[in-house]
């Protein structure tokens, strides 16, 4: 079994070709930033302020930067991460825990964050533990739900890896719940992804729920 924080890596074993120059090569990133900025002035304008006022003069061009970043997802293939995969006999649970995200949800465009907890049986290979969450950043930088994001993470992993068994749990604040609306702070969203053993066999998906939030199980 295999535990680690968000921040340690894999540095050993046979890989395949190309894997880092694939990485290098992500789709560039497409955003229009002078039609962004249109808008912000334009909703502005709606709710009563000045687009011209020193204050948010620059505030257009600011909101087209922090856009093209936090949607830079759209336009990067997560599975570039996957493909650079150690030959390995190891088969039980490879964990990492506590992956930070900053996400935006699609119905507010009001960001939601928090910490995903990633985890796979392999089958003969593994991969690099820091890809896994430059997986979990990619697919977080893109209007969704949490849900889906979830779902999402999980299937690549599966896909790429063909792994026996996957586990993804995302816990998060949203602030469409925090800061508007209902109000609540403190609130959390918990969601899963079950995949292979993990959801076939119940003692397994103990066993993984039970490593991620901190307890042995029996």
């Amino acid at each position: 079994m295999t535990i680690a924080s968000s921040d340690n890596t894999q540095t050993s074993g046979n890989s395949k070709p190309g894997g880092d120059k694939a990485e290098a090569t992500a789709d560039p990133l497409m955003v229009d930033h002078p039609r962004i900025e249109r808008a912000v002035r334009e909703i502005l304008a709606a709710v009563g302020e000045d687009p011209n006022r020193e204050g948010l003069l620059e505030t257009p061009a600011r909101v087209a930067r922090m856009y093209a970043e936090m949607f830079s997802g759209l336009h990067r293939d997560p599975r570039i991460h996957l493909q650079k995969v150690f030959t390995e006999k190891y088969d039980e649970v490879v964990l990492i825990k506590d992956i930070t995200f900053c996400s935006m949800c699609e119905h507010h465009l009001l960001p939601f964050s928090g910490r995903a907890h990633v985890g796979y049986l392999p089958e003969g290979k593994v991969v690099g533990l820091s890809k896994l969450a430059r997986v979990v950043e990619e697919v977080a930088r893109r209007p969704q739900v949490q849900e889906r994001m979830t779902e999402h993470i999980a299937e690549l992993i599966e896909q790429e890896l063909g792994a026996r068994g996957v586990a993804v749990v995302l816990e998060a604040s949203h602030s469409c719940m925090t800061i508007r609306g209902i109000r609540k702070p403190g609130s959390l969203c918990l969601t899963s992804a079950m995949r292979g053993v993990f959801r076939d066999n119940l003692s397994s998906r103990a066993e993984i729920l039970g490593l991620i939030v901190g307890r042995n199980t029996p």
